[in-house]
């Protein structure tokens, strides 16, 4: 639990009363962590792995809200209030979480004022990624909307390759599509596109970004 920054800076009594009420747990890839309307009774640590955090309408559409990391703090909007889950939490590839329980979580903080300061950080900065994502989706076309999913992959997830950068993660149209508020058909008839204007080159499910400039510009 050191290596979570949120709790790094904890007294080591204070993560020791904290780890009585934990549980650490494997989740498979492609298995779901909650859904809506589950119960908000507790918090997650994302100790490795990658967890997708989304929205699904009754009718089953779905659009990505977020992806959490190793180190990350996930289902935390169930603090306070306590009330059911309003996301979904699935596992891009196989996961290992820690699970605490949110009323013990909720005296830390109360004892605590500095993780309560940092807790808001985290809520404020994810508040506004949602803002600015919900803007995106609203006023610009889907050239825009996938050529700055795009640049952003190839920022946090880039390597650099013979052939441009590599974007490292493997990632499907259907994904890209739930990120941007779009279809999958509409997203390969972009990538397609892309690919024809030198925009992009594809290595099976991964993209290399060949024109970072290119992609800019219609962003």
């Amino acid at each position: 639990m050191k290596k979570i920054p949120l709790l790094e800076d904890l007294p080591g009594d204070v993560l020791g009363e904290l780890v009585k009420s934990v549980e650490m747990r494997e989740v498979r890839r492609r298995q779901v962590i909650y859904i809506p309307g589950d119960p908000g009774q507790s918090i997650f640590l994302l100790n490795g792995g990658r967890v997708k955090i989304s929205k699904v309408t009754r009718d089953g559409r779905e659009l990505t809200l977020a992806y959490r990391v190793p180190g990350q703090i996930f289902g935390e909007l169930c603090l306070g209030e306590g009330g059911p889950r309003e996301e979904m939490a699935e596992a891009m590839e196989n996961v290992l979480v820690t699970e605490l329980d949110r009323t013990m979580f909720e005296k830390v903080i109360d004892r605590n004022p500095a993780l309560a300061v940092a807790l808001m950080r985290i809520s404020n900065q994810r508040r506004q990624e949602v803002e600015n994502k919900v803007a995106r989706l609203i006023f610009r076309d889907v050239n825009a909307k996938l050529a700055d999913l795009i640049i952003s992959l190839g920022q946090e997830y880039g390597v650099e390759d013979a052939r441009g950068t590599l974007v490292a993660i493997k990632i499907t149209h259907q994904e890209m599509a739930n990120l941007i508020g779009s279809t999958r058909e509409t997203v390969s008839l972009t990538l397609s596109h892309f690919k024809k204007s030198g925009l992009i080159a594809m290595d099976g499910r991964k993209v290399i970004v060949t024109n970072f400039d290119g992609l800019k510009a219609l962003a």
